[in-house]
Formats: C-alpha cells, sequence, structure tokens
C-alpha cells in the first residue's frame, strides 16, 4: 500500500471514530443520526437477512446496465469526436453545459418512450455518465503522441487495431477515469431517481426508512451502497494496475 493510500486509510479511520465518539456521547442529536458501529452492524444484519435482496438487486442491475451502455457509448462518442473535429467543435458547447441540465426532468418522456419499469432508471443513469465517458475518451486520444498515428498510418492499419493497438493504451488512464466517473455517476442518478421516481429499489427503500424515522435500516442501507461502489471502484482500480503493469512489461519487453 503507498502512503497516499495509508493516508486516506487512516483519515476515513479517523472520522469514524470521530463520529462514534461525538454521537455516543450525544454531541450529535441522537434521534437523527447513530454511531457507525450500529451502522456497520445493522448493514450487516440488512444482508444477512435478505428482507432487500430483490431491491438491492434491482438497484445494482439497474445501475449496472447503465455503467455498461454509458462506457460503451460514451467511449464511441469520444472516438466520433475525436475523430470529427468540425463535429466536436459544434457540440464542445453542449457537452461543456450538459450537466448543467437537469436529466431527471425527463423521466416523464422516458416512461412513454420505455414504458413503466426500470428501463427509464437506467436510461436516467446512462444520460447522467455517458458525456463524462465520451470527455474523457476524447481528452485521452488528444494526448495521443501524433507520431505514433501517423505511424498507423504508414503501417495502414486498420481502424479497430489502430484503436486496440495504440490509441487504447496510450490513452488508458483518462480512459479508466471515465469508466470510474461512470460509475460513480450512474449509481447516483439510478439512486436519486429511485428515491422519487420508483416504488422499489435501494433509494425507495433508504427514502421509505427514513419517513418512518427507521435510521438503523436507512443508515444500515447506505453503508451497503458505499460499500457496493466502493468495491466496484477497487474492482476498476485493481484492473486498471494490472493493465498498467502489463503494458510496461511489454514496451520493455
Amino acid at each position: 500500500m503507498s502512503t497516499a493510500a495509508r493516508w486516506r486509510v487512516g483519515l476515513v479511520v479517523a472520522l469514524l471514530v470521530v463520529l462514534e465518539v461525538a454521537s455516543r456521547a450525544a454531541w450529535i442529536n441522537p434521534v437523527s443520526f447513530i454511531p457507525p458501529s450500529k451502522m456497520i452492524a445493522s448493514a450487516w444484519d440488512l444482508l444477512v437477512s435478505g428482507q432487500y435482496a430483490n431491491d438491492i438487486a434491482l438497484t445494482l442491475s439497474s445501475a449496472l446496465c447503465a455503467v455498461a451502455l454509458a462506457v460503451v457509448a460514451g467511449f464511441a462518442g469520444g472516438v466520433l469526436l475525436f475523430r470529427l473535429p468540425r463535429v466536436r467543435r459544434v457540440l464542445d458547447p453542449l457537452l461543456l453545459s450538459y450537466y448543467a441540465v437537469p436529466v431527471f426532468v425527463l423521466y416523464p418522456i422516458l416512461i412513454v418512450i420505455l414504458g413503466l419499469n426500470r428501463w427509464p432508471l437506467v436510461a436516467i443513469g446512462f444520460l447522467f455518465a455517458v458525456v463524462a465517458m465520451a470527455v474523457n475518451t476524447l481528452n485521452g486520444l488528444e494526448r495521443v503522441p501524433r507520431v505514433l498515428l501517423r505511424t498507423a498510418r504508414v503501417c495502414r492499419l486498420r481502424t479497430l487495431d489502430e484503436i486496440r493497438l495504440i490509441t487504447l493504451p496510450a490513452s488508458l488512464p483518462f480512459v479508466f477515469t471515465g469508466i470510474k466517473l461512470t460509475v460513480v455517476y450512474a449509481f447516483i442518478a439510478v439512486v436519486a431517481g429511485e428515491f422519487v421516481l420508483s416504488g422499489s429499489g435501494f433509494g425507495y427503500q433508504i427514502a421509505f426508512a427514513y419517513n418512518n424515522f427507521d435510521n438503523p435500516t436507512m443508515y444500515g442501507l447506505m453503508v451497503l451502497m458505499l460499500v457496493f461502489v466502493g468495491t466496484v471502484n477497487a474492482l476498476l482500480r485493481a484492473a486498471e494496475a494490472r493493465l498498467y503493469r502489463r503494458i510496461r512489461r511489454e514496451g520493455a519487453a
């Protein structure tokens, strides 16, 4: 573990300890906030009981579907914008102001188009995440050394081979940043949509527990959500580090 990682872990642990002491000493209102240890215990009990297994599966499947669609479409969109600079100049102002648009107002339209099911929430997660992936892909492609692209043209590589052998490895840090942002944005959009637009899922159950003053359930579900999202990001970081090591070995060879 690197020094920076140890510092991050230490800061998180210190914050949890401070919250634990503050909540048990009633420095924080105990009616609205419970100690982190009770949150973790509640999260474990909820996970073991299986009471919310269907809601957890619904949210995770919807968010992961939105992530997959956003990664594929965002990467393709970034490549197209890189290949078509005129189109990019037209769309640049829209991309810069995209997150100022309240995506959730499109939910009624998405219901009409996709039906009264989970797909409108998937679509909201997709719309919220796809631009982050496209912009990061575009930023990565812009930083590919031009000499490599000219070499690909001299060697008459096909477009897919050029992407696989040159542009993707060279832009990998930005692409992985886009994927990680896509995961975060998709989960935020799906869970936030479930808060107000759904009758099931993580977000709905958290809102239901909040409205019924069921703090252990509410905080337990929040802890489970943080664990799931953190696990996905940790897996992405591990895959990213593995790919970097492989590229360095191939470069050294």
